[in-house]
C-alpha cells in the first residue's frame, strides 16, 4: 500500500495535474487544426488514427476514452472532411475499422509540428536553468504517464 500523502504532497500534486492540464490546452489548438475547423475532440482522434494507421472504432474509443456516440459524430465528421476512410470489418458486421486518408496524414502532421514548433519557442524563452530542469525530468514524466496508461489509478 503507498504511503500516505501530506497535505503537502497533496497541493503538489494538485499543481503537477494543474499544470499538465494547462500546457495540453494551450497546446490543443494550432493554426492547420482551426483553419480545418476540427474540434479538440476530432484533432486526438485524427491524431490517434493517423498514429495507429488502422484501427478499429472499439480500440480507437478505449484509446480515446470517449462513449462510441461522440466517437461516432467524430469519424462522421473526419469521413465527410476527406481526413479518414472507415469500412466495415468484413467478419464481424457490427465492427467498423478507419484508416487516415493523404490529406488526413499531412494535416496531422502540420498539427505535430505546430504544437512542436509552439513549445520549442516556449522552451527557447525560459531561462536556461529552468529549462535544464524541465529536459531533466523528461524520463520521470514518461514513466509516470506510462503508469497512468497501465492504470495506476484509485
Amino acid at each position: 500500500m503507498p504511503p500516505t500523502l501530506t497535505k503537502l504532497d497533496l497541493e503538489t500534486t494538485a499543481r503537477l495535474r494543474a499544470v499538465i492540464g494547462r500546457l495540453s490546452r494551450r497546446l490543443r489548438p494550432t493554426p492547420a487544426a482551426l483553419a480545418a475547423g476540427l474540434t479538440p475532440t476530432r484533432t486526438s482522434v485524427l491524431l490517434s488514427v493517423v498514429r495507429e494507421g488502422r484501427i478499429g472504432l472499439s480500440d480507437l474509443a478505449a484509446s480515446e476514452a470517449v462513449n462510441p456516440t461522440q466517437l461516432s459524430r467524430a469519424i462522421a465528421q473526419l469521413v465527410e472532411d476527406g481526413l479518414v476512410e472507415r469500412s466495415a470489418d468484413t467478419g464481424d458486421r457490427r465492427a467498423a475499422w478507419v484508416k487516415p486518408t493523404v490529406a488526413g496524414k499531412r494535416l496531422a502532421e502540420r498539427i505535430r509540428r505546430e504544437r512542436t514548433d509552439a513549445l520549442n519557442l516556449a522552451l527557447e524563452r525560459l531561462q536556461p536553468a529552468d529549462r535544464e530542469h524541465i529536459l531533466a525530468a523528461l524520463d520521470s514524466l514518461e514513466e509516470l504517464a506510462e503508469r497512468l496508461a497501465t492504470g495506476d489509478r484509485p
